[in-house]
């Protein structure tokens, strides 16, 4: 093909779209500028890697699929030099919890879970009960098992391998911050750089997670993608449990184990743009804790050990990924907006963007949707099961 392409932003998604374009064809040349490659503030270093299949849309439980059989073929895709790569997957499992008032929809989401092939069990009270001793149960009225292509995984070993892979491949990582989309009508003229250098390509992508905001709106594109904030706690309690799906409760917190531990945290009560990536420890008394021992009574006892924050790229539109090209700046593509579930979809996402990129048309899976045309238009693509 020999085209240029520029990406903006190196965490998971940029490095994962440079491995596939360079994977499939080696004459494309890839540059992806990442202002910070050690990767203190990325959201792809920053968080809580699981995978799950419970959603509410059928194209993410395909993008879900697509992306775990990709991280099973990790060891032998992304190895360089014969190293071995252990993403150390817990295939555990998510629970999804609900009220009474909150069972209909869970039970409508777990319908169409089923329909698009995923292995998601439905579990009444007694069940739960049975299933999860150490759990109290008696506000519950349905739980939803996702009995296997669930659980975590080493999310910092993941986004590194897609690095060493991408560069080894000959994609090329600078280490600058991208400023400015110098647009000229319809198409992408450079990228400016913070030294004042400009670069210029063939294909221009926008992956830079909670900043593709700033950098979209330098070319006079408004994307509805925030920087939001979500703290995890490294939580420690005396009375150790078997090892559990990850839970998602109806109060709003999710948790589950790591290691001899367990991480957990909880929707922000404010939940304000742009802020200060420093735990918000009072989430722990007063929303995280009293719901947590309220719900699994042996952590009564817990406390929290450390703590982290790192940020969503909150679509505020419709909490999905924005994929694809600009309607009317020809060389512009998005790969950002994933609301949480970055890490997850990363694979199966690039791949299919690279395959776009390439040919002109999805292959693997049918981003269309996803396409930043919906926002325009506004018709948003809802995914209701949003965690945090």
């Amino acid at each position: 093909m020999g085209c240029e392409v520029l990406i903006v932003g190196g965490g998971v998604m940029g490095a994962a779209l440079a491995y596939f374009l360079r994977q499939r064809d080696p004459t494309v040349g890839v540059t992806v500028i990442e202002r910070d490659p050690t990767y203190r503030e990325a959201s792809s270093a920053l968080s809580a890697a699981s995978i799950r299949q419970q959603y509410t849309t059928p194209l993410n439980i395909a993008i879900a699929k697509r992306s775990l059989a990709i991280l099973r073929e990790v060891p032998e895709r992304l190895s360089v030099d014969d190293e071995v790569i252990d993403l150390g997957f817990i295939e555990a499992g998510y629970l999804y919890l609900a009220n009474a008032t909150q069972a209909p929809a869970l039970e409508r989401a777990s319908r169409i879970q089923q329909a698009a092939g995923a292995d998601v069990a439905r579990l009444d009270a007694a069940a739960l009960a049975a299933r999860y001793p150490w759990m109290r149960v008696d506000d519950l009225a349905l739980g939803t098992l996702g009995c296997s292509g669930e659980g975590w995984f080493d999310g910092w070993a993941l986004l590194q391998a897609f690095v060493r892979k991408a560069r080894d491949l000959g994609a090329v990582f600078v280490r600058a911050e991208a400023v400015a989309l110098e647009r000229d009508g319809a198409r992408i003229a450079a990228v400016r750089l913070a030294d004042g250098t400009r670069l210029t390509a063939d294909v221009v992508v926008d992956a830079a997670g909670p900043w593709a905001r700033s950098i979209a709106a330098t070319a006079g594109v408004d994307l509805p993608v925030r920087a939001r904030r979500r703290t995890v706690f490294v939580v420690e309690t005396p009375n150790p449990l078997p090892l559990h799906p990850l839970i998602i409760d109806p109060s709003g917190f999710w948790l589950r184990p790591e290691g001899r531990h367990h991480i957990g945290g909880v929707v922000p009560l404010e939940d304000a743009d742009d802020r200060p990536l420093e735990p918000a420890w009072g989430e722990w008394e007063d929303a995280l804790w009293p719901a947590l021992a309220h719900r699994i009574p042996a952590f009564e006892a817990a406390r929290v050990e450390r703590a982290w924050a790192g940020y969503y790229e909150m679509n505020t539109f419709d909490h999905n990924a924005i994929v694809g090209p600009h309607p009317e700046i020809d060389n512009l593509h998005f790969l950002c907006g994933f609301s949480g579930h970055g890490l997850q979809q990363a694979p199966a996402v690039a791949e299919a963007l690279a395959g776009y990129l390439l040919t002109g048309r999805y292959e693997t899976l049918d981003l269309s949707p996803l396409g930043f045309a919906r926002i325009a238009a506004g018709a948003p693509l809802v995914e209701a099961n949003i965690i945090g």
